[in-house]
């Protein structure tokens, strides 16, 4: 035994060891098959004898802690987000009054790490619990997909108790690699990797954030009272030393000129960095200055985050395509010479209908602005005339349609071109894919590709041949073997007991949208009772206005529909309201019967979530802020709606607000 107990604990020094080369010093010693030998013969170890495993034993990094949720935990000093600076007016304001304060100041830069705020707890060296930022003041236990994290050390070279911050974030490589697989099994990519390393810090399966590869930098320190550090600098160096991981590139600047350099120089060369960056984090450098400027109810004065603008970039459009939605909607799509827009490849962008080309005078051959609305969405800004080519073609709509050569219409009030014709290929395709979707029937495993390929053989033609579908239609087609079609079929088949809300907006009804579905779903409860439903009656009820009614009569008054139904509920799918319904709900006085609108970033719970919640307490939630708005919860970079409600004099609660009022009618 003792003999084990000697290689086991030479099998954590040397994996330890090897692990701090390659994820924090990146200079690893030995080749990853060494270290992967190394790391399967502790594994084997410690299942011939469990006693060996320790809570830090460095086979914790491969995952296997699955749990059913999160549970939310105070922390001990609140994580407070940071004041914005968007130009250098801003920057230089917030250094005339740092310097109005406390005089004389030495600034340390560093790179906004894009990813997700974390916690790090260590008692007596040892990491013990690891918390997300949530709304800052409670955050969720996210210990064992953080112990997956090989630059979060399990145990660090000195005895101290303290707590570390920083950013977990997911590399570009490895957010190259996920997305990949992604596409590969059909599935939703990643919008970025700051979303990625969000969804992967919350599987609630560790084995699957830890083949997601985060990484961590560490920033500051909560209480510094266990360190020797003066400065901001210093408390850095002496997180190096203990074995954490910080990022490398901070400077140490006298003026808020150099400040201005810094940005200017990383401005430039974000995009050759390994991981994605949003700005600049500047902080008073000395802690007895920033203890002497203190904080806000909301962020330190000391401290400011530098937002880079939306990034722009020229190319060449190449050609525009269109597209046919599921409601007949003709979109215009730029397609581009491939260029890097904030740190992403783009060569497809939305040019939104024809009204927009002609404004901005956009044609193919032209040379164009692109940039991604909030670094997401790639959009087409406007050509660069003086650089024309004399063969730069105007654009014109096609009078028919691309899919199915029927005639094109624009419905009075409307910027869009349409198809009306029902029997259309691209939208019937498209309105099968929305029939599947996750808000809608949410049919796991029926992809675009496996819906186009059953439409191309033939095997579907409207939404109810889904439930027709046989391993026979299934396994002929491509990557589908046996096992992905029995948990496809098992997937359609748990769909037929789906709620009746699920089905109308599956359906694809013109203006009908998931909280209007659910409206109609609760108050008529059955399918047969919508179908005798008259313009007036929905008119009359609050979430209905008069398209909306207009268009679910229109649509189930078609015979057509009729006999789609009846071939649906042939296959038993279900065609009643299964939820709660709000009438029978006691609610809270506090909420019911108000009109309350959620806004911004919430940390502690989902949208859904909250809304949810709020519904069950008698609350109607809403999407857009109006004169009858009675509550807005404003979460964080509330926007527009949050400007609205203050306008109106609305009343505003903040996240916290909102969490504090559940905490008492929960008890």
């Amino acid at each position: 035994m003792a003999d084990i107990q000697a290689r086991v604990n030479e099998l954590h020094e040397l994996l330890n060891r090897y692990g701090y080369e390659y994820y924090v010093l990146d200079n690893p010693s030995v080749p990853d098959s060494e270290y992967d030998k190394l790391l399967n013969e502790l594994i084997e170890i410690e299942s011939n004898h469990p006693e060996y495993r320790t809570p830090d034993s460095p086979t914790v990094r491969v995952g296997g802690t699955a749990q059913s949720t999160f549970e939310k935990i105070n922390h001990d000093t609140p994580m407070l987000s940071l004041g914005n600076a968007f130009n250098e007016a801003d920057l230089r304001k917030f250094d005339q009054r740092i310097r109005d304060n406390i005089g004389d100041v030495e600034y340390m830069c560093e790179l906004k790490i894009d990813g997700l705020a974390v916690s790090l707890k260590y008692e007596d060296g040892r990491f013990v619990q690891g918390l997300t930022r949530g709304d800052g003041t409670t955050g969720e236990d996210i210990t064992e997909n953080l112990k997956t994290i090989h630059a979060i050390p399990l145990k660090i070279k000195e005895s101290r108790t303290f707590e570390v911050r920083g950013e977990a974030y997911m590399p570009r490589q490895s957010f190259f690699n996920l997305n990949k697989a992604k596409a590969e099994k059909e599935e939703q990519p990643f919008a970025n990797p700051r979303n990625a390393a969000a969804g992967s810090l919350r599987q609630l399966d560790s084995k699957l954030a830890a083949k997601r590869k985060l990484s961590v930098f560490l920033y500051s320190v909560n209480d510094f009272t266990q360190f020797n550090a003066d400065t901001q600098s210093e408390a850095l160096d002496e997180l190096d030393e203990l074995g954490f991981k910080t990022n490398q590139e901070r400077q140490r600047v006298a003026t808020i000129d150099e400040v201005l350099a810094y940005i200017d120089k990383w401005t430039e060369k974000r995009e050759d960095l390994p991981y994605d960056i949003d700005g600049i984090v500047i902080k008073v450098n000395a802690l007895e200055q920033q203890e002497a400027l203190g904080f806000t109810q909301k962020s330190p004065r000391w401290a400011i985050a530098y937002k880079f603008p939306a990034e722009e970039v020229i190319t060449e459009l190449l050609d525009i395509e269109l597209s046919i939605g599921r409601t007949g909607v003709v979109t215009p799509t730029a397609i581009l010479e491939p260029v890097k827009v904030a740190g992403t490849t783009v060569s497809r962008a939305s040019l939104h209908n024809e009204d927009l080309i002609h404004d901005r005078d956009i044609r193919i051959g032209d040379s164009v602005v692109i940039k991604k609305a909030g670094d997401i969405i790639p959009e087409v800004i406007k050509s660069i005339v003086d650089r024309r080519p004399k063969e730069a073609l105007v654009y014109h709509m096609p009078t028919h349609c691309p899919s199915c050569d029927h005639e094109l219409v624009r419905i009075e009030g409307e910027v869009a071109l349409r198809c009306i014709n029902p029997k259309c290929q691209a939208q019937l395709v498209e309105g099968l894919i929305h029939f599947v979707s996750r808000q809608a029937m949410n049919i796991d495993g029926l992809g675009t590709k496996i819906i186009q390929q059953l439409y191309e053989h033939k095997k579907i033609k409207d939404i109810a041949d889904i439930f027709y579908l046989t391993k026979e239609d299934l396994l002929p087609l491509e990557r589908m073997g046996e096992k992905k079609v029995d948990n496809l079929l098992n997937a359609i088949d748990k769909a037929k007991s789906n709620s009746l809300e699920q089905l109308l907006f599956g359906l694809g009804i013109r203006h009908l949208g998931v909280k209007a579905s659910k409206v109609l779903a609760e108050k008529y409860e059955t399918m047969n009772a919508l179908f005798e439903v008259t313009e007036e009656e929905l008119i009359a009820i609050h979430d209905i206005g008069h398209k909306l009614a207009q268009s679910v009569v229109t649509y189930l008054a078609n015979e057509d529909i009729r006999a789609l139904i009846d071939k649906l509920q042939s296959k038993h799918v279900n065609m009643t309201y299964k939820g709660i319904k709000t009438s029978d709900l006691d609610g809270h006085p506090d909420f019911k019967g108000k009109t309350i609108v959620l806004t911004g970033k919430l940390y502690q719970m989902t949208r859904n979530e909250a809304s949810d919640w709020l519904t069950l307490q008698g609350a109607k939630v809403t999407s857009s802020v109006t004169k009858r708005t009675d509550l807005v919860i404003a979460g964080e970079d509330a926007g527009s709606k949050l400007a609205k409600a203050e306008s109106f004099g609305t009343e505003v609660w903040t996240e916290e607000d909102f969490v504090q009022k559940q905490k008492e009618i929960e008890g």
